[in-house]
């Protein structure tokens, strides 16, 4: 089991750990559904790249045809990156979450028409939705950490700027910040981190990590870094239960992670419903 099951754990915290973090600006901001937006235009992207792209990226330049595959997919999260961050004005008419499910819908459309050209178009399809976790290389996760680590230590240097404008947008207007252009570093940086994350564990898995556990940390703290201490831990015990039902369950993995959240969810709903008198610290 530990031979087995190791290389996904050892992912999967790697993904909690970055997703829990960025998962707080995502429920600060009110924008739930931006990362199942950019997670399915990456997805979009590796369709594309799939299709026959990254091999013409590769005799352009000499890229290896997986990298390739990542560049193309990474262009098409970052121009999405670029619509959000735009989208976001103080007295804005049209809701942002409506540009993102306009965002959502059309690279959902336009994933499903770039498989039918594909003779193994479900199967990619599925792959996309569900994540690969389960396989995931050493290499892989090697790759993936130094890459959410560098990205983790450009957060930690920005976290003010960051911070302020996902939580007290207002006062960031007030010091005359350009708000559009921190939301589009923002959402590039978030952008980098949903394509690397749905080539491992595909886009409904990306979006549990990132969601369930910030909303179970607001449940109960409103300073940063106790939701932070919330969110990883709860995306911690969540991915550790999951991947243990997998196994003895000889389920599908992802999906057995995405359940696992859930029922993560549900019984912090429970505890909170139990202390309605505790207020959050």
């Amino acid at each position: 089991m530990i031979e087995l099951m190791l290389p996904a754990l050892i992912a999967s915290l790697i993904l909690a750990g970055i997703l829990g973090y960025l998962g707080i600006h995502i429920i600060a901001r009110g924008v739930i559904f931006v990362d199942l937006a950019l997670a399915q235009v990456a997805a979009f992207g590796w369709a594309a790249a799939g299709l026959g792209l990254s091999q013409w990226l590769t005799g352009v330049t000499g890229l290896p045809e997986g990298e390739a595959g990542y560049v193309i997919a990474l262009c098409a999260t970052l121009i999405a990156a670029a619509i959000l961050s735009m989208t976001r004005l103080e007295h804005d008419r049209v809701p942002q979450e409506a540009i993102i499910g306009i965002v959502f819908v059309v690279a959902s459309a336009a994933t499903l028409l770039v498989a039918s050209q594909s003779p193994r178009g479900a199967e990619n399809v599925e792959h996309l939705l569900t994540g690969s976790l389960l396989w995931v290389t050493w290499p892989q996760i090697v790759k993936t950490g130094l890459v959410y680590a560098a990205l983790g230590i450009v957060h930690w240097l920005l976290r003010k700027r960051f911070l302020t404008i996902s939580l007290h947008p207002e006062v960031a207007r007030e010091k005359k910040w350009s708000v559009a252009g921190w939301d589009f570093l923002f959402y590039a940086l978030f952008g980098v981190v949903v394509t690397s994350s749905v080539a491992i564990a595909g886009v409904l898995l990306v979006f549990s990590f990132l969601v369930i556990p910030a909303v179970i940390a607001f449940l109960f703290q409103s300073t940063p870094g106790r939701m932070l201490a919330v969110a990883w831990t709860t995306g911690t015990l969540a991915t550790i239960l999951g991947l243990f039902v997998s196994y003895k369950s000889d389920l599908p993995t992802g999906p057995v992670v995405v359940c696992a959240f859930a029922v993560a969810l549900l019984l912090a709903f429970v505890v909170r419903w139990l202390v309605p008198q505790r207020s959050p610290a």
